[in-house]
């Protein structure tokens, strides 16, 4: 089977270096690198980073599946990024909050990124958290708990919002 079948016939759009090296097999790098200079030259592979690659246009992806595909590790969005889609903070988000086991910032293809470091022990707790089109993404009260996690004094506009607040009302 060529190799530009197998590409297109996964589910998957996005692709690391290495991701292509694995599904096509190659070991070597010379032939890696000249196997994607090929497709790109063709317009089969998308470069949208360096050593980070699309089977379709950029503008045909999820921003949320294309940071957690970048970032290329266990990651789910949340914080400020639900917590405004929630209602439950009303300033705008200038950036797609991530929570994972690192943290940085990144821009990629015009997003911006913002990756909160979080233990492994409340991480990998899946309390909260559904898989949304092959995104993690975490509720509005895992969002709640992940702000109080990384500031714990942190002001809601929306008071519902606050566990405790909550509490109160029952």
């Amino acid at each position: 089977m060529y190799r530009i079948d197998v590409l297109l016939k996964l589910d998957r759009k996005l692709f690391h270096t290495q991701d292509l090296a694995l599904i096509w097999g190659i070991v070597n790098k010379n032939t890696l690198y000249t196997t994607i200079k090929r497709y790109l030259d063709r317009g089969i592979l998308i470069p949208i980073h360096k050593g980070f690659y699309s089977t379709i246009p950029v503008n045909r992806i999820d921003p949320w599946l294309l940071g957690i595909s970048y970032l290329h590790r266990y990651a789910y969005v949340s914080c400020e990024t639900i917590l405004i889609k929630e209602g439950v903070i009303f300033q705008s988000g200038n950036y797609i909050t991530l929570v994972s086991d690192v943290s940085l910032k990144f821009k990629v293809a015009g997003f911006s990124y913002l990756v909160r470091k979080m233990q492994d022990r409340y991480l990998y707790d899946d309390s909260g958290i559904k898989n949304v089109n092959g995104v993690f993404v975490a509720d509005r009260d895992r969002a709640v708990k992940d702000m109080l996690y990384f500031n714990p004094s942190y002001h809601f506009d929306n008071n519902y919002a606050h566990p405790k607040k909550r509490r109160q009302r029952s």
